[in-house]
């Protein structure tokens, strides 16, 4: 039996502003709006759909696979983003860990690893 994953939800302060964010930074599509969601879909079919929290937002992870160039692009787009920290571990020089204070516009972590490292 073939099983793959075709979204999960994020929740975000602001689905439209977070789903747009993430998309710039990682150079995708434009977000679709599908019912009460914006996607940001992925080349593999999966989608993240973005949704209005109410309240407070909980702690969400996400960890995405991009090639050597794909890796220093959006590297170089966290660190001219206002308000990100850039942490990539002295021991791991194959993973950035983006880390946002305020958690709107989008979830307060975002990993992204080099194709062909460990994760």
């Amino acid at each position: 039996m073939l099983v793959q994953l075709n979204h999960t939800i994020v929740w975000s302060a602001n689905r439209t502003k977070s789903a747009r964010f993430l998309a710039a930074l990682l150079g995708l599509p434009e977000p679709a709006r599908f019912w009460h969601f914006d996607v940001v879909q992925f080349g593999n079919g999966v989608g993240l759909d973005f949704a209005d929290a109410e309240g407070p937002i909980p702690s969400q992870h996400f960890a995405f696979l991009v090639s050597e160039a794909d890796f220093d692009a959006i590297f170089k787009r966290i660190v001219e983003q206002d308000g990100f920290t850039p942490n990539s571990r002295p021991s791991v020089q194959d993973q950035a860990t983006a880390h946002r204070a305020d958690p709107s516009p989008i979830a307060r972590s975002l990993k992204y690893v080099r194709q062909g490292r460990p994760v």
